[in-house]
């Protein structure tokens, strides 16, 4: 690996931790998410000094969070691994991924706490903060499948608007002081 390349995979492993994968199965990921070419589990382990059965168990989490394809090449019976190319493409499988396994059981949790008798005042206020929560929670996700559907140039247009938006609010909150 490059000083370069090596810099990024030491940064990933660190970060893993902080984003609820281990430190090899990040390092694993940003050698593959750079990688010119899709790589194999022996590949893999020799670049990061990692035992076989580390990489194994790594790629199959990678695989489970659909961040990294199975490939195979002609005439080589070893199974290659690489990442999606497109940004935009890791960050909705990531998110879809991060909903299913952590929003919608949240979400369930909710509905059913939602649905029981409060049978004191206690329980109605936590139903109220729930209730609360529940909103927020369905406004985003209903938020996020209409994002999901748009294309990767839309979607960078759209971040770049934030300070623009910015911009425009603050604009028309002078407007509407001016007028007082």
């Amino acid at each position: 690996m490059t000083p370069l390349v090596r810099a990024f995979v030491s940064h990933f492993g660190e970060m893993g931790s902080r984003w609820g994968i281990n430190r090899t199965v990040g390092q694993i990921y940003a050698l593959i998410y750079v990688s010119q070419r899709a790589l194999n589990a022996d590949e893999i382990g020799e670049a990061l000094e990692f035992s076989r059965s580390n990489v194994s168990m790594g790629l199959k989490e990678l695989q489970a969070w659909r961040l990294v394809q199975l490939r195979h090449l002609s005439g080589d019976r070893r199974e290659y691994f690489e990442a999606p190319g497109n940004a935009w493409e890791v960050f909705r499988t990531l998110a879809e991924e991060r909903r299913r396994r952590e929003i919608e059981p949240t979400l369930s949790m909710l509905r059913s706490a939602l649905m029981e008798e409060a049978g004191n005042e206690e329980d109605r206020h936590a139903q109220a903060r729930m209730r609360d929560m529940h909103t927020l929670i369905e406004q985003l996700t209903n938020w996020f499948d209409d994002i999901q559907r748009l294309d990767s140039a839309t979607l960078s247009k759209l971040m770049g608007m934030g300070a623009t938006v910015h911009k425009l609010l603050d604009f028309t909150d002078k407007f509407k002081r001016d007028k007082r």
